[in-house]
């Protein structure tokens, strides 16, 4: 978590900040002095790969003062049920993807459209971001390499879901609200943007150009 400060300077870029966390046993003794209810601008997220880590630390998450709260389901390693957390009314978006690289632990596309149809029925918003390097459909196994291909097929299997809009109050340090023409601007206009699962969740381009155009040919390179 940052430092004091911060929620004023982000809101005045016109941006927010997602967080995801695997220990929020210790985040309230972490904030910074301040936080109080929360910043508008922080969506918080805890991971829980499996039911035990789920039913672990999403009643840390409830009782954080967070105005803006999300489940990431990654590296999803096991069956997961929300449906008693999403039904008390503070998650707004869980995401999901497999695990990546040597040594992945499998990931099963049942465990994933029993997590999307928990989210669909309560209209939260759901990502599947990609498969994993492991991933098991139909009793079979799909081995991709690149975490671009793994992207890819997630958002072939039409999961992603947006519920619920967010809504961002993002306010000046003076109170007043940052209008929309200063809001941070995403462009999806990338080779890969069109087709990959992190789409509900990216932050886009901000076509800035500081990388030089660097950033597309690095998609390019690894598709």
């Amino acid at each position: 978590m940052a430092g004091r400060g911060l929620g004023n300077h982000v809101a005045a870029a016109g941006c927010h900040l997602l967080f995801a966390d695997q220990r929020p046993e210790r985040v309230a003794d972490c904030l910074p002095e301040g936080f109080g209810d929360g910043w508008e601008n922080i969506w918080f997220n805890v991971t829980c790969e499996n039911q035990q880590m789920a039913d672990k630390r999403l009643p840390y998450l409830k009782e954080l003062p967070f105005r803006h709260k999300g489940v990431v389901c990654a590296p999803f390693i096991g069956p997961v049920t929300l449906r008693p957390y999403i039904e008390e009314g503070f998650i707004e978006q869980v995401t999901c993807g497999g695990e990546n690289y040597n040594g992945a632990r499998p990931c099963n596309y049942d465990w994933v459209l029993a997590l999307h149809d928990e989210c669909r029925q309560a209209d939260v918003s759901f990502s599947f971001m990609e498969i994993g390097s492991d991933f098991i459909k139909d009793g079979k196994h799909y081995r991709l390499r690149t975490k671009q291909r793994q992207a890819e097929q997630a958002f072939r299997a039409g999961l992603n879901f947006r519920g619920r809009a967010q809504h961002f109050d993002l306010r000046y340090a003076i109170g007043l609200p940052v209008p929309p023409d200063e809001l941070y601007q995403p462009h999806y206009d990338g080779p890969n943007c069109h087709a990959c699962g992190s789409r509900l969740i990216c932050n886009g381009c901000s076509h800035c150009g500081k990388c030089g155009g660097n950033s597309n040919k690095y998609l390019d390179n690894n598709a």
